[in-house]
């Protein structure tokens, strides 16, 4: 079987988490852009995939056992739900367990980036082929400023080197699971997959994200993911 014909890549989209910062009852995940559920974007995107295997949708405990509706419209023989944990790491580790043993590789995408394009998750999968982790990111353009706690600026940092992590991040299937048992057997946890990586020693790289992949955040962010799905990738 040729490398376009593999179908071994597990995908894990993490939409465990509370959407406390979005504000209202609605997590934001659920919430609709572009017309459909921001979460739905991400999971069809993947499901569209000729390599990609099977995707975990890891959900807040509250609705991982009553999944809404909307969630089935793909490719449900390579849907599973899981449910989240108490931290990032642990929902990931979930999901993780979940994917069948065809997942060679593995990418974990937030469903909080419902823009995600192929064209990224393409160059993930082939620095994965190509034998080492990655994760999509995008170079820092704007000046940094430390600033102490009264505002005021303390120095400017360098940008040259500093790049923003988007997602999906890919891993080898074998590399991602030792990361997550040693994370598990250390009490280490951390805000991405990468970090986790980069506290146990593993090299990471990084590819060309795209500026469209915006994280959505906070209420001003649907407004913003809205007009991005207008423009061309």
């Amino acid at each position: 079987m040729s490398v376009l014909e593999r179908r071994d890549v597990g995908v894990v989209i993490v939409a465990g988490g509370s959407s406390t910062r979005t504000g209202g009852e609605e997590l934001k995940q659920f919430r609709w852009v572009a017309g459909k559920p921001a979460l739905l974007h991400s999971l069809q995107t993947f499901m569209a995939r000729a390599d990609v295997v099977s995707v975990v949708c890891v959900l807040p405990m509250s609705h991982a056992a009553d999944p809404p509706p909307w969630i089935f419209q793909c490719d449900i023989d390579r849907l599973m739900i899981a449910p989240g944990g108490r931290t990032r790491t642990e929902s990931v580790a979930n999901g993780l367990d979940d994917l069948p043993d065809e997942a060679e590789i593995v990418l974990v995408h937030d469903a909080a980036r419902p823009l995600v394009g192929n064209e990224t998750i393409d160059r993930v999968i082939a620095s994965v082929r190509g034998g080492q982790c990655a994760i999509a990111a995008v170079p820092v353009v704007d000046t940094l400023k430390e600033v102490d706690d009264a505002g005021r600026i303390t120095r400017t940092i360098p940008r040259e080197h500093l790049w923003r992590a988007q997602t999906p991040q890919g891993f080898p299937r074998a590399v991602i699971q030792r990361v997550h048992g040693d994370a598990r057997a250390q009490h280490i946890s951390a805000t991405d997959d990468a970090a986790l990586c980069e506290q146990l020693g593993i090299p990471v790289a990084v590819v060309r994200g795209s500026e469209r992949a915006l994280k959505i955040t906070d209420e001003s962010d649907f407004a913003r993911a809205e007009a991005l799905f207008m423009l061309p990738e």
